[in-house]
């Protein structure tokens, strides 16, 4: 969408500072930086998981990584419409294809050094493709290629997705709507991650009011490390 691409642009915006202290806040907590691959997800929609994935994606491109946003809600992903592309082809469209000597093409976005794989196709099956033995040679396939990998994925209660591709990243990373998001359904949603030995490095707390009235009002400001 055009305002959420135009805060992105803005490495000078309230939201790019917060979330540059996000991002800082990851590259601490892992010493022997292995935090190359991210996943963000959260407890319920519209809690603003992906524009959050793609702020981060961002502010790591800023520092002078390539990054790669990986969509993995397959069922109702919205990245490509924060970067106004086709979402025609993407991951899921890969991994029912045939991955022997193939290249995997990816979008280069409005932005420099951040990259996106949208979700493609909606699947009838996206469980299955996402635990599939494919899903795995894709990842490695695409870490040839980047510096951080950011997996943009569904939320936790009432679907399996996430949990399944906590077992390909470093880190998981929550994301909540502030005084929207019900404490019980969010200590719910770290608990069941906890349950597949997710590594949570903490929950981002979106949607923060602040004193100063405008759009960045409706999105994050505060991040706590688990």
């Amino acid at each position: 969408m055009v305002e959420e691409l135009e805060l992105l642009s803005n490495p000078k915006s309230r939201v790019a500072e917060a979330v540059k202290t996000i991002r800082t806040n990851l590259e601490f907590s892992s010493v022997d930086g292995e935090n190359t691959k991210i996943m963000l997800t959260s407890t319920a929609p519209e809690e603003g998981k992906s524009f959050i994935t793609a702020c981060l994606a961002q502010s790591y491109a800023a520092s002078g990584k390539k990054v790669l946003i990986i969509d993995c809600d397959l069922r109702r992903g919205r990245q490509y419409e924060i970067f106004g592309v086709s979402n025609s082809k993407g991951l899921s469209n890969i991994l029912i294809s045939d991955l022997e000597g193939a290249r995997i093409e990816t979008i280069k976005t409005k932005l420099k050094g951040v990259y996106l794989l949208p979700g493609g196709t909606i699947p009838p099956n996206p469980s299955e493709l996402l635990e599939s033995k494919k899903m795995k040679d894709i990842i490695e396939m695409l870490e040839q290629d980047y510096d951080i990998l950011l997996f943009d994925c569904p939320p936790v209660i009432g679907l399996s997705d996430s949990l399944i591709v906590t077992k390909y990243v470093n880190t998981t990373v929550i994301v909540a709507a502030y005084k929207i998001t019900p404490t019980e359904m969010l200590k719910k949603t770290v608990k069941t991650l906890e349950g597949v030995n997710a590594k949570i490095a903490g929950v981002i707390f979106n949607k923060v009011p602040s004193v100063s009235n405008g759009y960045y009002n409706r999105y994050y400001d505060n991040y706590y490390s688990g």
